[in-house]
């Protein structure tokens, strides 16, 4: 049996509980875009645990995963067989011109050090036409009011106009600006858990306090389905953004 990737907080992984909020909120914009690709040639960059790769291989697409950590290849080669799985710089696409319809790159560009870079080899890896489909937390929301990010693997957090700016430096024009919110339960247990369901679990988790059991339970029973995608992402929790590459 496979065993499954530690928890480190750089990556969010399933099956743990505690994790599991976290979890479903990256799952929902894969479930977001699996039929948009299905039968279409596809790059993960950045595929952590590998569970996305999976999804969208499950639904049709023929993908190809990359990730510069040797834990996580490893691992999605023994877990995912369906995906191939490829070890390998973000920097640096170790993928010919106009190589794939499309690309996905969910929660990873906050924890580059050279953004422009990365986007510039997945303009080129593109096909004339293909899309890039792109998430990442919304800085205005994730660290309200500060430049510096909270998470400690992040490097750069960026808004809807950054994100759309970096984008277009690069030859990608934004099709779309959705974002993930929470839908009307997970807005329910931020009113039951003092005003932010987020801050609960944060704050606890900070002070190495164990959780009390209503957290806990709410936590664990988290679905995707709990979160919104839909357009004004300026004010979502996550963005999420499709940009194309010009024909010909």
């Amino acid at each position: 049996m496979c065993e499954s990737l530690p928890l480190t907080g750089e990556r969010t992984v399933p099956g743990i509980p505690e994790e599991n909020y976290w979890f479903r909120r990256h799952e929902i914009a894969y479930l977001a875009i699996t039929e948009r690709y299905a039968g279409k040639s596809l790059l993960e960059a950045g595929s952590g645990e590998g569970y996305g790769a999976a999804m969208l291989a499950g639904a049709g697409a023929n993908v190809t995963a990359l990730d510069y950590d040797e834990q996580a290849v490893a691992h999605v080669r023994a877990a995912y067989p369906q995906v191939r799985m490829l070890h390998g710089n973000l920097a640096e696409l170790p993928l010919p011109d106009d190589a794939v319809d499309a690309v996905v790159n969910f929660q990873v560009i906050e924890h580059l050090w050279d953004q422009s870079q990365f986007l510039a080899e997945v303009a080129r890896v593109l096909r004339p036409g293909g899309e890039l489909a792109i998430s990442t937390p919304n800085r205005v929301t994730f660290s309200p009011g500060r430049d510096t990010p909270l998470n400690p693997f992040h490097t750069r957090e960026l808004n809807s106009d950054e994100l759309a700016e970096l984008l277009d430096d690069v030859g990608l024009t934004v099709t779309e600006k959705l974002g993930v919110f929470h839908g009307s339960r997970l807005c329910d247990l931020d009113a039951r858990h003092g005003g932010s369901f987020i801050d609960a679990q944060i704050e606890r988790s900070l002070a190495g306090e164990p959780w009390p059991d209503d957290l806990s339970r709410d936590v664990a029973d988290v679905i995707a389905a709990d979160f919104d995608i839909r357009a004004d992402a300026p004010d979502s929790l996550d963005l999420l953004f499709y940009a194309r590459k010009a024909d010909g």
